[in-house]
């Protein structure tokens, strides 16, 4: 018997018994489903954190306080630090500089209350994070340095106080019960490693270390903010800053009191995060699979018994072993294929609703379907089919012609 036959016969006994057929193909047809969705969703997620981190700037390195436990009297960054770092002689891969200091206020205008994050930093600050304005200017040197009592707004703090994004210019805000004047109107940008980036209010750095978030120590700096000169001295950048604040801290050797995380090391981590959780979600997916391979096995072993006079006339007229064991084997291999294509087209369709659900809800969520991801699906549906087919179809081929044709 050849391969083309098996397949014919197969088909003709799995049209016997439609409703039988179709049950045990909704098995698979719901584990190679939810396979696919779930590594569609999975993916989705990991681009659109990846993709977000990387919207943050561009060659971005973070410098922190805090660093070894070791240290018992830890320094903390100061704007003096920040200078240094600046400087071209001792950090000739720095491109720009911006320290920044953050903390939470109470907003208020238009008759509406929020609560969100306020920075205080410099103007540098603006384009190193790529930040673009629907209206207005960001704030300058000369504001700066004149403790100007201006800000720059996210679109979501728009929206929440006054409704709208455009025509806020000149308007005033107050922020902790003090009176700000609107300069500009940030870009949507979405979510960042640390909340949505829509919710910020941005102003001079040393207008929020007197007005808002009142820093005693005017040096102190929360964060530097660190911007490499090309993603290729990304390295070299870190070693240079690291050197500088070693120096300035007089910390010991493999001690420091800082940390430096750049945006790879970001990335690396939501790419873990992420490809953890992908893994997760397609291994609870895959014990449908493998539910709905045992109902191949059962229905298979339900087969055998009703056949089992066929199966010993068969041999009686000169059916090998072989031909029996592929006749089952083929059947079983039809209908998992059959269930995994299926199930391609409800994973995309999942993955798909799921996209749409997310958009809707302001959530940037694209669920991603690969072409690895498809034949993945469909090898391991064929798999289940053989794999839970052989003992069935082995003990089909094992029958005795006399004794399958005396099977009442």
């Amino acid at each position: 018997m050849n391969l083309t036959q098996s397949i014919f016969e197969a088909l003709e006994s799995l049209n016997a018994n439609k409703l039988r057929s179709g049950l045990t193909i909704l098995g698979i047809v719901i584990g190679v489903g939810a396979v696919i969705a779930m590594l569609g969703v999975g993916r989705g997620a990991e681009a659109t954190i990846t993709g977000s981190i990387s919207d943050i700037g561009t060659n971005l390195l973070f410098v922190m306080s805090g660093g070894s436990e070791d240290i018992r009297n830890p320094r903390p960054l100061t704007l003096s630090d920040a200078a240094a770092i600046a400087d071209p002689f001792l950090a000739p891969s720095v491109a720009a500089v911006a320290p920044a200091i953050q903390g939470a206020a109470v907003l208020t205008a238009n008759g509406e209350q929020m609560q969100a994050s306020v920075t205080g930093t410099t103007p540098e600050y603006f384009t190193m994070r790529n930040y673009e304005l629907i209206e207005g200017d960001f704030f300058t040197e000369a504001d700066r340095l004149g403790h100007a009592s201006v800000v720059v707004i996210g679109p979501d703090i728009a929206d929440e106080l006054f409704g709208h994004r455009d025509g806020l210019v000149g308007e005033t805000i107050r922020i902790n019960g003090q009176p700000f004047r609107i300069i500009g109107v940030l870009v949507s940008k979405g979510g960042g490693m640390m909340g949505s980036q829509d919710a910020d209010v941005i102003m001079p750095l040393e207008t929020a270390q007197v007005r808002v978030l009142q820093r005693s120590d005017r040096q102190k700096v929360g964060m530097i903010l660190v911007q490499v000169v090309d993603a290729d001295s990304v390295a070299q950048a870190t070693e240079e800053v690291s050197q500088i604040l070693r120096q300035r801290h007089r910390t010991p050797v493999g001690a420091d009191d800082f940390t430096i995380f750049s945006q790879q090391d970001f990335i690396g981590l939501a790419q873990t995060v992420t490809g953890v959780l992908t893994v997760f979600l397609g291994g609870i997916a895959g014990i449908s699979l493998l539910v709905g391979g045992i109902g191949i096995m059962n229905i298979m072993l339900v087969s055998v018994t009703e056949r089992t006079r066929e199966i010993g006339l068969r041999k009686a007229l000169g059916a090998r072993k072989r031909d029996i064991l592929i006749q089952f084997l083929t059947e079983s291999s039809l209908l998992s294929l059959i269930g995994g294509v299926i199930g391609i087209f409800l994973g995309w369709l999942i993955a798909f609703i799921v996209g749409q659900i997310a958009a809707r809800s302001g959530t940037a969520l694209n669920p991603a379907i690969g072409l690895d991801s498809i034949l993945l699906a469909t090898i391991f549906s064929a798999a289940v089919g053989l794999f839970f087919g052989i003992y069935p179809a082995n003990r089909a081929a094992n029958l005795e012609p006399v004794e399958a044709l005396r099977y009442e």
